[in-house]
């Protein structure tokens, strides 16, 4: 049996920006609109810094309006909140986000229950969530959505397949199955007290790994011919690795994505895509 065919996140990535700044262009030229993005980043986190500064450069290159909004560790909770409502009255931004993890004490929870759901690019909102799961139109988490995405792109039509999402969290999990739901798939949520793990994974024709367990995919858990989406990012001493033991896997798989160049790069390009919808919405 052939290798899988390699899922380049990266080039899928860029060919989206591409689209998207064109559609930023065209706003800007026929109803004067510039979509607005502004970060909240809190702390001092080494990650989290750079993050913000990825997300503010692909913003401006897209041609939209980017702000960060960099506070002390110890900015206290309320102060956080003001500015947050600062921002939802603005009508020139379009796009909240609050850079995560928070600094205790914050209260993440009460933090992004503060956003407007309308711009809500993170899509953690629960009016979001619920709206999500009950099929109606709301920002969506960015790395599933990017994962559907390139499995749309991939695999063409998904109606009917049966998906595995390993992992459960509110980020990637749980958005992600209600995703391929909505697709026609018929999805299982398992994680890591699911039992007889192995076997559930090898029913799948496409497997979401994000349990955020080094290489705990292995190549004999996996349906030949599956479609395999590696959304961890492990580091261990040999460097990044994903959920997915990617040598033995790729074997038996039909398509995969690698890590890093596989979800990573499309994170920040479909909070973009997020931004732009939140201003078109808002503007309408």
């Amino acid at each position: 049996m052939a290798e899988a065919q390699i899922i380049d996140g990266k080039a899928f990535a860029a060919r989206l920006r591409e689209k998207i700044g064109s559609e930023v262009a065209a706003l800007k030229q026929d109803h004067g609109l510039v979509p607005s993005l502004s970060v909240v980043l809190v702390g001092d986190d080494e990650a989290s810094q750079v993050y913000v500064r990825n997300k503010g450069k692909q913003t401006e290159a897209a041609g939209m309006i980017s702000a960060t909004h960099r506070l002390a560790a110890d900015t206290p909770e309320g102060e956080l909140l003001d500015l947050i409502g600062t921002l939802n009255a603005d009508k020139t931004i379009h796009g909240i986000l609050v850079q995560l993890p928070l600094p205790d004490p914050i209260d993440e929870a009460k933090v992004i229950a503060a956003i407007d759901p309308a711009k809500d690019v993170d899509g953690f909102h629960t009016t979001n969530v619920g709206r999500l799961w009950t099929g109606l139109d709301a920002p969506v988490p960015c790395t599933p959505y990017g994962c559907l995405l390139m499995l749309k792109e991939t695999l063409g039509e998904l109606k009917g397949k049966r998906a595995l999402v390993l992992g459960r969290s509110n980020i990637v999990g749980k958005p992600m199955a209600a995703l391929l739901l909505a697709e026609h798939c018929t999805v299982t949520i398992a994680h890591s007290r699911t039992e007889d793990l192995a076997e559930r994974c090898r029913e799948a024709d496409i497997l979401v790994a994000a349990v955020g367990r080094a290489e705990m995919v292995r190549g004999d858990w996996i349906k030949p011919g599956a479609a395999v989406i590696d959304v961890g990012i492990n580091r261990t001493n040999d460097g990044l690795v994903g959920d997915v033991d990617f040598d033995s896997v790729k074997e038996i798989a039909g398509h995969i994505t690698p890590v890093p160049g596989g979800v990573g790069p499309l994170t920040v390009t479909m909070l973009l895509y997020n931004t732009l919808k939140a201003a078109k919405a808002q503007e309408a």
